[in-house]
């Protein structure tokens, strides 16, 4: 990533913003980057991650109060301890009012993808999933089981969700051509990205 963006991604933690991260390929870095993000946030803001910490939703959400509750996954396969679907995607949604900030991977082709997944795929109300500020998607290069490189392919605020999709404002991309970061806008009802 470039300087901008990582210092864009230590004020998203400073700020105790919500986030997902994304990609679609295993192994593309998504966890750690959302761990990097959240070791940026205040020193005394809790962390607490479902199935690591804890089952129980309400309990959770009550400890993380301030602080950050972190869904491993969000995902239809629930191959590992934490990675959540459905109804228990909804409930965490619904609970996490104004004073706990929510941090999430999911396997997403970036924010639109992954607004489908939230809203659509598990149900979540636009009211609940406009709690998510900003997207991180990830790009891994070569082989996904043996990346030779990974790189932040965009980021983007999120300003609110009507109708399942995220009202997205481009901040950053990867420029693939030219290996090279550069800033960006996004037309939200166009779907439009240019330089700024």
């Amino acid at each position: 990533m470039s300087p901008d963006i990582a210092q864009t991604l230590r004020e998203v933690g400073r700020g105790k913003r919500s986030l997902i991260v994304v990609a679609v390929p295993r192994l593309a870095g998504k966890s750690t980057v959302l761990r990097a993000i959240l070791a940026e946030r205040p020193a005394s803001t809790p962390v607490l991650t479902l199935a690591e910490d804890g089952d129980v939703v309400d309990h959770l959400i009550q400890r993380s109060a301030g602080g950050y509750l972190v869904i491993p996954e969000i995902t239809q396969s629930a191959a590992m301890p934490g990675y959540v679907w459905g109804a228990d995607v909804r409930r965490i949604f619904q609970l996490a009012r104004e004073n706990v900030s929510l941090a999430a991977t999911l396997h997403a082709d970036g924010p639109d993808d992954a607004f489908a997944q939230i809203c659509e795929g598990c149900g979540v109300p636009d009211g609940d999933a406009s709690k998510i500020a900003f997207a991180v998607s990830l790009r891994s290069i070569g082989r996904w089981e043996e990346p030779t490189r990974r790189v932040v392919a965009s980021v983007h605020e999120i300003s609110g969700v009507e109708r399942g999709r995220p009202k997205a404002r481009l901040l950053y991309r990867w420029d693939e051509g030219r290996d090279a970061f550069v800033k960006g806008t996004r037309d939200a009802g166009s779907g439009r990205a240019g330089r700024a």
